[in-house]
């Protein structure tokens, strides 16, 4: 696992730069003193304090330098260990590692596809790990449960359209909620009218739509929240209160309705995909990668998730049985 503290962005190079200007700074100061009264200071002092400011500009280049790659790759991170290592958010802190992706079938508990990525989120990988999940079960009806971090519009989407539906749970980030103000659960929307009924009554008509980030949005207002006695609760804004609706966003209702009618499903996904992790990190001692680099992390991994599965194999059948299957 590579250290926190060898993992850079361009935030914390900028502070550690200002931070090297400053300490040279306090030592080009202290020099000028000891300068004055040089009779009673050992040369060596002296010395000292030019080899520690020659120590930090040296970390200053090494700084400057990963901060001229980072912009010209685009990259927001850089680790000095293992380069291809990201800081992410992990059960109980921040660790600078990899993100392992794996699907479960949930009768046996085997893993059925899996991935190493550097991504700190899951946000992308719902639909490629599905269609890997499907690849190898040939099933002309996959579900497929996963966690809110994979809550995606687009990626949820691709999973309908290769025949695979998604469960996913809504993650609840909106602001309004923090600050005790309506959300946009509060806002009723209405398919046949195309238009959302607020807390107070009113209607909120479609005004107009943009694209970002490859998705189109549609906005919805009224006009009547100037005299609206609710407005307080409603919205920080001193404009009217304002509903964005993603063009496809009747596929995550039509998914929160399937989840809200079998509530179920979320508790069999921990039983599913925590069985083979739990295994993997206390059973075979497998929680921390050895090699550096994607590929090679990747490399590490597949024997591990082999390893697992045979382990189940034989669990399930014996190893009768299941040196009888392989030699079929």
């Amino acid at each position: 696992m590579n250290s926190k503290k060898r993992n850079f962005t361009p935030a914390s190079l900028e502070r550690r730069i200002r931070e090297i200007d400053v300490r040279v700074a306090q030592y080009l100061a202290e020099l000028d003193t000891r300068d004055c009264t040089e009779a009673s200071i050992p040369a060596a002092t002296a010395a000292e304090l030019q080899e520690k400011i020659g120590a930090l500009h040296e970390r200053k280049s090494r700084y400057e330098s990963f901060r001229g790659e980072m912009e010209a790759s685009g990259e927001s991170q850089r680790s000095e260990t293992d380069p291809d290592s990201r800081s992410m958010k992990v059960y109980g802190g921040v660790d600078v590692c990899y993100n392992v992706q794996t699907a479960v079938e949930e009768k046996h508990k085997l893993i059925v596809a899996h991935d190493v990525t550097n991504d700190a989120t899951d946000r992308d990988y719902l639909s490629p790990m599905a269609r890997a999940a499907n690849e190898v079960l040939d099933s002309n009806h996959l579900q497929v449960i996963a966690d809110m971090g994979y809550y995606n519009g687009p990626e949820i989407t691709a999973c309908l359209d290769a025949g695979i539906t998604p469960s996913v749970p809504r993650p609840r980030t909106s602001a309004n909620a923090k600050h005790g103000l309506f959300t946009k659960d509060d806002f009723k929307y209405d398919a046949g009218e195309d238009r959302y009924r607020c807390p107070a009554g009113e209607s909120l008509t479609y005004r107009f739509s943009t694209v970002g980030q490859g998705r189109g949005m549609r906005y919805y207002s009224t006009g009547a929240c100037g005299r609206c006695a609710m407005k307080a609760r409603c919205t920080r804004s001193q404009q009217s209160r304002r509903i964005t609706r993603w063009e496809n966003e009747a596929v995550l209702e039509a998914m929160e309705q399937r989840l809200k009618s079998r509530p179920e499903l979320l508790s069999r996904r921990k039983a599913i995909v925590e069985h083979p992790f739990g295994s993997m990190k206390r059973w075979m001692d497998q929680g921390y990668f050895l090699m550096k680099g994607l590929e090679k992390v990747g490399a590490e991994f597949s024997p591990t998730v082999l390893a697992y599965n045979l382990r189940r194999v034989i669990t399930l059948l014996g190893v009768p049985r299941m040196m009888a299957a392989l030699a079929q």
